[in-house]
């Protein structure tokens, strides 16, 4: 580690995601979205052990999908969603992530424990319309450790935002996923130049 100017350099994934400085985000992992990755059998189970290997040393947030009303949501939001669902009039587009829904749900495997923060967002950043960076820095957090769905939306935007922002951005590989492996593939190749990339392993063994 190197001080400039009374800044702290971290240059090492040891130094990176010391607990006493980072915070693990689990980014919309709900059965909706789970059900439909092309890997859930191995992100579920290399989820669950980072979870515990980190609960309780580090701050752990997960965020909720929770759309606007229709009324109020962006025209790029009503169109994506129109073309997702097959739709042309934002009349037929289907609830989605409903509160109270199944779907809305985290898989009990890697649920929310005491003293996990859950966070209610509409946007694809974690840090658009929430009090996210607020509590991250009143913590004293300054690495954020990124899994969950998917890789190419909210992940990457919210790493990118991140390093934007001033904090360390840690994509877990394998704690990361997509309804499409060639989306997948292809994030985190743009992430690589842009953030650390580091597996669940190798961060738990950091710790």
């Amino acid at each position: 580690m190197k001080t400039v100017h009374g800044v702290e350099i971290y240059e090492n994934l040891k130094e990176t995601v010391d607990p006493v400085h980072t915070c693990l985000v689990v980014w919309d992992v709900q059965v909706g979205l789970v059900n439909r990755i092309f890997n859930k059998d191995a992100f579920l189970s290399s989820l669950k052990p980072l979870l515990e290997g980190v609960r309780g040393r580090m701050p752990i947030v997960y965020t909720l999908i929770t759309p606007l009303p229709l009324a109020y949501q962006s025209v790029w939001n009503l169109l994506s969603m129109m073309r997702r669902f097959g739709v042309d009039d934002p009349a037929k587009l289907p609830a989605f992530m409903a509160p109270g829904s199944p779907e809305r749900e985290i898989p009990e495997a890697v649920k929310p424990q005491a003293g996990d923060l859950q966070i209610e967002k509409a946007t694809a950043n974690i840090f658009l319309g929430t009090n996210f960076e607020l509590m991250m820095k009143n913590r004293g957090v300054k690495s954020l450790l990124f899994a969950g769905i998917a890789t190419e939306m909210g992940v990457e935007h919210s790493a990118r935002d991140a390093a934007a922002r001033g904090f360390y951005p840690i994509i877990v590989t394998d704690c990361v996923s997509s309804m499409n492996q060639d989306s997948h593939d292809r994030s985190l190749a743009n992430l690589a130049r842009l953030t650390t990339l580091a597996s669940s392993k190798d961060i738990l063994a950091c710790l």
